[in-house]
């Protein structure tokens, strides 16, 4: 099971597309997501630690994957 967090601000159309892909992705592949606001505590820790400039960011397995637009291209090769 991959564990993925994605960091999250509201009216953030990117935000909304890495949602959706990352439901499509949830599909094929073990999946575990979840949706952090980045302005709650956890999210401005998870931000700070990482090091992600603007959201969305997706962090899989605890590691930064990507900042902004997801490429769901580049995350299904990265988990495939």
């Amino acid at each position: 099971m991959t564990e993925v967090v994605l960091l999250t601000t509201t009216d953030c159309g990117f935000c909304e597309q890495a949602k959706e892909a990352l439901g499509r992705l949830a599909a094929e592949f073990k999946l575990m997501v979840s949706e952090v606001p980045l302005s709650s505590e956890q999210g401005r820790e998870l931000a700070k630690t990482t090091g992600a400039p603007f959201p969305p960011v997706v962090l899989i397995d605890g590691l930064p994957f990507s900042y902004g637009r997801l490429s769901e291209r580049k995350l299904r090769k990265a988990l495939a």
